[in-house]
């Protein structure tokens, strides 16, 4: 150690070296020791030059052993809402609380310190004293756009307000997302903003044919003799068969179409009403054309319905509005709208031609009855749960039966409002559509379950068990069911586009005809024809079968 000098000599106080010296232990070689090495202050290094190298070792040469490729990570237990909340406030003030429990904030530290020793999940309240926000004028309630506009509690904030011009924008769809609408050049005007005119009180029809009147002065109510068939005769008196051809289609409906109505007793005109607002008359015999078309609703036709003469028919709309129409000239005798407004679901005249009133079942529980010549509310029925589906005149035109959502029947005394009959079984499914039988004696009902059941009409109403149709398929739609004329057969639309025919004794089906191509929603027996049938649906397409 002498012959390095008394200034290198070893002590246990203070072994450090105060700076960097040469020194020579060869005469051709020269060293530098490194002033940062406290391990060995004869290191034939350099000075160390740039940052540190976080894996490398004080102790040796040796390099820490990385536990991640990008270097040694560390696992800190922390929860996922703490986590969530330092994460949040890290996206709103740009600083947050070290998470791994160090007391230490990361981020920005400037805004860290000014913020104060408050949380850091919200901003310093100091800042907020200090330095109060100011927001715009909330301007003129009489000035819709332009200087002066009316912003009321929208107005921004005059900082908010500089922020927004200063920053630069990113991208181009930045710039779509924050562009300021520019002024309305015009004023808006009443037109504008006015309602829509209401047109339920304005009715129009149309005649399609080339004269109203034949060779005879007679109109298309006569009902025709010069046919193969005797039409004033009594209906059922003739052997009925199901039908196995189409014969004839009328297109004329944008829509689906929601009701089919023979002229009464006659059948020799057909009525049609559909989801296009329209209700057509269509020639049955003849030249089989389109006779007339009945435009007031302004929204879809949910029903109709002819009078028991036929000069009259009834129709109901999801307008909230009933309309009775002269089926000659087209006019509009009568408007009908129940006290509550409810949509008709269901119409039906009373059979008898003495009493000129009908029954509306409604989507409001109730049934109502009107009197077609004064148009007022003479009776109501209210003891249905929910929306009422069908009206059915049974007992010499006395009772009625109804049926509903509430997966109920109630029979009723006409002009009693009190069931006289209330059924509602735990199997029972909704019954959406009926057909009396001709004999009067029972009713056919469409379930909601895939099938048509059958109840008695008279004084008990009991459910015939043993008359049970299925094999076609209804769900989510109310499909109509009509009988023969002479209570032979049982016919119903389907679903999937079909018209099936039972034995109504035996119940076996005999025959299923695919008709269209949705669902066949009417279908309907003509009164006086042997094998005759209408069908309708989805398509907007009436298609007659024989």
């Amino acid at each position: 150690m002498a012959l390095l000098g008394d200034q290198y000599a070893s002590s246990d106080e203070d072994n450090r070296i105060s700076g960097a010296e040469l020194v020579v232990a060869a005469p051709h070689v020269s060293l530098q020791a490194n002033p940062t090495d406290t391990t060995n202050a004869y290191a034939p290094t350099r000075p160390e030059q740039g940052p540190l190298n976080p894996y490398k070792s004080t102790q040796g040469n040796l390099l820490k052993r990385k536990n991640a490729l990008t270097g040694d990570a560390q696992e800190v237990a922390i929860s996922d809402a703490t986590f969530s909340t330092h994460h949040r406030t890290f996206q709103s003030l740009g600083y947050t609380m070290d998470p791994s429990g160090s007391g230490t904030y990361v981020g920005d530290l400037t805004r860290a310190r000014r913020g104060g020793n408050g949380p850091p999940t919200s901003p310093s309240r100091r800042m907020d004293s200090a330095v109060p926000r100011k927001r715009q004028k909330r301007g003129d309630a009489s000035i819709v756009d332009g200087e002066g506009a009316y912003k009321g509690p929208w107005a921004r904030f005059q900082e908010d307000e500089d922020a927004l011009g200063e920053a630069e924008l990113a991208s181009e769809e930045e710039y779509l997302e924050e562009a300021i609408v520019p002024a309305r050049s015009t004023a808006i005007t009443k037109l504008a903003s006015d309602y829509q005119e209401d047109l339920t009180n304005t009715e129009t029809t149309q005649f399609h044919g080339t004269s109203t009147l034949d060779y005879q002065n007679r109109t298309y109510m006569h009902v025709p003799q010069d046919l193969d068939i005797n039409l004033r005769a009594e209906p059922g008196t003739q052997q009925n068969y199901h039908p196995t051809k189409l014969i004839h289609t009328w297109k004329s409906h944008t829509k689906a179409i929601n009701a089919l109505r023979f002229f009464p007793n006659s059948g020799h005109l057909l009525l049609s009403a559909s989801a296009d607002t329209k209700v057509k008359l269509w020639d049955v015999y003849h030249s089989r054309s389109l006779l007339r078309t009945y435009s007031g609703h302004t929204k879809s036709v949910t029903d109709t319905t002819f009078s028991p003469t036929g000069t009259h028919f009834l129709t109901g709309s999801y307008d909230r509005h009933m309309k009775l129409w002269d089926t000659e000239t087209g006019a509009c005798i009568s408007r009908f709208q129940t006290s509550s407004k409810a949509v008709p679901h269901v119409l039906r005249f009373h059979p008898s031609t003495d009493t000129h009133e009908f029954l509306v079942g409604t989507s409001d529980k109730k049934i109502v009855q009107f009197d077609s010549r004064s148009g007022e509310m003479t009776q109501e029925y209210d003891h249905h749960l929910q929306a009422v589906n069908t009206i059915t005149f049974c007992d010499e035109n006395r009772r009625f039966i109804t049926t509903s959502d509430d997966r109920s029947l109630r029979a009723w005394e006409y002009n009693i409002p009190v069931p006289i009959k209330y059924i509602a079984e735990p199997h029972l499914f909704s019954l959406v559509r009926a057909a009396p039988h001709p004999n009067g004696k029972s009713v056919a009902f469409q379930s909601a379950d895939n099938q048509i059941v059958v109840y008695a009409s008279t004084d008990r109403f009991r459910q015939n068990r043993k008359k049970s149709f299925r094999g076609h398929n209804t769900a989510g739609y109310a499909i109509d069911v009509s009988v023969s004329p002479d209570g032979q057969f049982l016919m119903s639309g389907d679903s999937s586009g079909f018209v099936c025919f039972w034995d109504f004794k035996s119940c076996k089906m005999w025959h299923k005809i695919q008709a269209h191509e949705g669902a066949t929603v009417c279908a309907q027996w003509h009164p006086k024809e042997s094998s005759k049938v209408a069908t309708a649906g989805l398509d907007g397409a009436i298609k007659y079968w024989d």
